[in-house]
């Protein structure tokens, strides 16, 4: 790719770009979000026809013009988003032959499409039979699906967009392996991820882009996060983290003897006689497996948003609270970011405004009517304090890149004034960059005297974070550690205890 150059109304997202990727190898495209990538995924993939950028695709040498995604593929090129495109309701063999049926006599060849799916997904490591819906598996068997589909097109250069963000160790670690499984079967593969750890032990080669520019082409070998996050950036972050000096203060919300059992699952525990505490101005960590019931947890305090069957006890500054919806959360002054601000966090087709103001209208209230006025000035004033990158207040959140719509959940939730406020994996998806600048509004946060308790799956985040944190197995809080004695391996000796 040579001279890519792709704008949008009022902005430009690529600028003079090149990017060479050799055959059979695994290249990497690393940056901050905004940075360009996923866009010039789009401009390879066909997303973005030829007509709508400058410059040219060259592909074993020849030049190309993509205008749809189905010429690119075509020529086996094939793009999995981050958004999985997979339908729900039909089976797997259905899903990877979508658009793509095997066909007798103008009929589908249901014996020949089960067949070939099952060979694919042996291929791909998955075992399940062809025929099951697509919705009863976990994300990381449908990111398998989504490969198994990309080889029925006899892919030759695979492009995943964030294929981890979603997955557990086990399943990130499975698919990094077919990863290199594929390379070494002539598959050419480019990953976008935020992920430096995993980008330095897959990749052969990276790219670097900043700012809609290429800043620097690298071998993999040899490098370091650090070097990476040097490119990102443009500056080296000596600091992963913002330097912060506790100021703990009185106890804020006690979770006494915290049971919840599963609503689809009768008789199974997800959280057992849980205890915690949270004290004002400090930021308290959540540690767990994947399954070890943390985010069961918050949500089921939060207004028994998740759960059936909960019992125990929430104690509000020594007052024992009754909170049985989302509504009485808020109004005892609790606030839960949910993990996936897509789904749950955020009405991506409408603007950063309506966003914002969701969960505090009643702020902006008079006799029933909303001020707009004061919506735009409360919406501007976070725009400003929290950094949000928006052209304005009225831009739609769904076009943000992923850390300015945290932001955005962020922002929508300390409009509520809670004094404790709950953020689920509140960095996934996003930058090294952006990653600091969430820091940076937490510790503001445990400042101003709120109770912020951090769920994370990544220990170093909890470790350079939190002033205490605890750790969940199997639904119960398994370990209790101060931040001066908190390492990862004391945190997995606790996060792996089993059952006693």
């Amino acid at each position: 790719m040579r001279g890519i150059t792709k704008t949008f109304p009022g902005v430009t997202a690529l600028a003079d770009v090149t990017l060479s990727v050799r055959r059979g190898e695994i290249h990497a495209i690393c940056g901050e979000n905004g940075a360009g990538k996923s866009t010039l995924m789009k401009v390879l993939s066909g997303v973005h026809p030829h007509g709508s950028y400058d410059g040219e695709i060259r592909f074993d040498g020849e030049e190309c013009e993509f205008g749809s995604v189905r010429d690119s593929e075509r020529r086996g090129i094939v793009i999995i988003h981050q958004e999985l495109a997979l339908c729900g309701q039909l089976s797997i063999a259905e899903n990877i032959f979508l658009g793509n049926e095997r066909a007798r006599r103008g009929f589908v060849d249901w014996n020949r499409t089960n067949h070939e799916a099952g060979e694919l997904l042996r291929r791909v490591g998955l075992a399940e039979n062809p025929v099951t819906p697509v919705r009863d598996l976990g994300v990381g068997k449908q990111q398998l699906v989504e490969i198994a589909k990309a080889l029925s097109k006899q892919v030759r250069l695979l492009i995943l967009d964030e294929p981890t963000a979603a997955l557990n160790d086990d399943d990130s670690e499975h698919l990094l392996g077919l990863l290199r499984g594929l390379r070494d079967e002539g598959v050419t593969c480019v990953i976008i991820s935020h992920k430096l750890g995993e980008v330095i032990a897959i990749a052969d080669t990276v790219t670097i882009l900043r700012d809609g520019r290429t800043i620097e082409t690298l071998d993999a070998a040899g490098l370091t996060e650090e070097r990476l996050i040097t490119g990102m950036v443009g500056r080296d972050l000596e600091h992963r983290f913002p330097p912060r000096v506790p100021d703990v203060g009185a106890e804020v919300l006690r979770i006494e003897d915290w049971t919840v059992h599963s609503p689809t699952q009768p008789g199974r525990v997800v959280v057992d006689h849980a205890n915690l505490t949270l004290r004002r101005g400090e930021v308290v960590g959540l540690a767990g497996l994947m399954g070890a019931g943390r985010t069961e947890l918050a949500m089921s305090v939060f207004g028994r948003s998740y759960g059936t069957g909960i019992s125990g006890r929430l104690i509000k500054d020594g007052v024992p609270i009754d909170v049985r919806s989302v509504r009485d959360a808020v109004r005892h002054g609790i606030a839960y970011a949910t993990e996936d601000r897509k789904r749950y966090g955020l009405n991506l087709i409408e603007d950063v405004q309506r966003n914002i103001s969701a969960a505090g209208l009643a702020k902006l209230a008079r006799r029933g009517w909303v001020d707009e006025h004061a919506e735009h000035d409360t919406a501007a004033r976070f725009r400003r304090d929290l950094r949000i990158k928006a052209p304005n207040v009225r831009s739609v959140t769904g076009k943000l890149s992923g850390g300015n719509q945290q932001k955005v959940v962020l922002a929508k939730w300390i409009f509520t004034d809670p004094d404790v406020l709950i953020l689920d994996e509140p960095t996934r998806g996003i930058d090294v960059g952006a990653k600091f600048e969430i820091y940076t509004i937490i510790n503001s946060l445990a400042a101003q005297g709120k109770a912020v308790l951090v769920i994370s799956s990544e220990l170093p985040e909890l470790l350079g974070l939190c002033d205490r944190i605890y750790a969940l197995s199997a639904g119960r809080v398994t370990g209790e550690v101060a931040r001066t004695d908190a390492t990862q391996e004391l945190l997995m000796q606790y996060m792996t205890k089993e059952r006693q």
